[in-house]
Order: structure tokens, then C-alpha cells, then sequence
């Protein structure tokens, strides 16, 4: 038994989901999302309650079960109220800035690092060395930001780098004499 899939997905205010052709279809006030259902799983929309329950009891039913809720929590969530993820950059001289469709990374290289913003995705630098990344695919949101956490990741004896909002870096102790 799926304990995730056992509970209903609350459907906000102001989104909608149509469920035909053997794909839900979820569209809110941030954008459009699209999700192929198995056909293992049934998705039924009973009032403000999105329900998924398996149409037997086979492994893959189990597992699509769990997995189709949680897809689509993931998106009435993204569309309603849409996903953030903010990196701090720590190290002498490494900023950041966004110029037009472009993020500019100063990050310590030779030359800087320009990141192409795809579309659906916002990037905005309040200062220099914070990133926030929002959009409405969550998926999508943590992709971009493991990807700008790569051009440089933190390293583990001064900390410098590129790292989550609120990760944890684990430091190690430098030559001793």
C-alpha cells in the first residue's frame, strides 16, 4: 500500500484539471502542465480532491500509484503558487548578474561563465552573490540550479563556491605543520 498515494491532492482555487485521453492536464494562474497517466493508476476528480487509485494490485500499479500523486501535487502546487530555489556564492571576487537572457558568473576562471535562461524559468540576483531561481515546474527549477551549483560546487576546505540556501558544507582541516 502506497501511503502517499492514499491521500487526495487538495486542488486550489483557480486551477483546473482535466483528466482525458490518458493525460491530466493542470492549468493555473503561473502556466500549463501536462502529465502522461499510466494505465495502471486512475485519476478521479471528485469536488476539490484529486484522487489516484490503482486499477489492481500488480507492482507496477503499486508504484505508479505513489508516484502519479506525487507528480501532480507537483504541479497544482507549481501552478498555483510555483517553486524557488535560492544559492548563495561565497569566495573573494565570484558574483553573479543577470544580463537579459543571460546569467553572467564571475567565478574565479579565466573568462566568465554565461548561463542561458531557458523559458518558463526566472533568475534574479538581489546582490551580487545570490541567485534565486523560480518557475512552475519543480523538476525543471531543481535542474537549473544543480547546474549553476556545477560551474562551481563549494569546495571543502574555505567553503568557496557556489551552494544551496541553507546547505551544509562539510569542512576539512587544512596542512598542519
Amino acid at each position: 500500500m502506497s501511503r502517499v498515494g492514499k491521500n487526495p491532492v487538495e486542488v486550489p482555487q483557480g486551477v483546473t484539471i482535466d483528466v482525458a485521453g490518458g493525460a491530466a492536464t493542470v492549468k493555473g494562474k503561473l502556466g500549463t502542465m501536462k502529465l502522461p497517466i499510466s494505465t495502471e493508476v486512475e485519476v478521479k476528480l471528485e469536488g476539490s480532491k484529486l484522487w489516484v487509485k490503482p486499477l489492481n494490485e500488480s507492482k507496477q500499479a503499486r508504484m505508479s500509484w505513489g508516484a502519479t500523486r506525487a507528480n501532480l501535487r507537483n504541479m497544482v502546487q507549481g501552478v498555483s503558487t510555483g517553486y524557488v530555489k535560492n544559492l548563495e556564492i561565497t569566495g573573494t571576487g565570484y558574483r553573479a548578474a543577470v544580463q537579459g537572457k543571460n546569467l553572467q558568473l564571475q567565478m574565479g576562471y579565466s573568462h566568465d561563465v554565461t548561463f542561458p535562461i531557458p523559458e518558463g524559468i526566472a533568475i534574479k540576483c538581489e546582490k551580487p552573490t545570490a541567485i534565486s531561481i523560480s518557475g512552475f515546474d519543480k523538476q525543471k527549477v531543481g535542474q537549473i540550479a544543480a547546474e549553476i551549483r556545477a560551474v562551481r560546487p563549494p569546495e571543502p576546505y574555505k567553503g568557496k563556491g557556489i551552494k544551496y540556501e541553507g546547505e551544509h558544507i562539510l569542512r576539512k582541516e587544512g596542512k598542519k605543520k
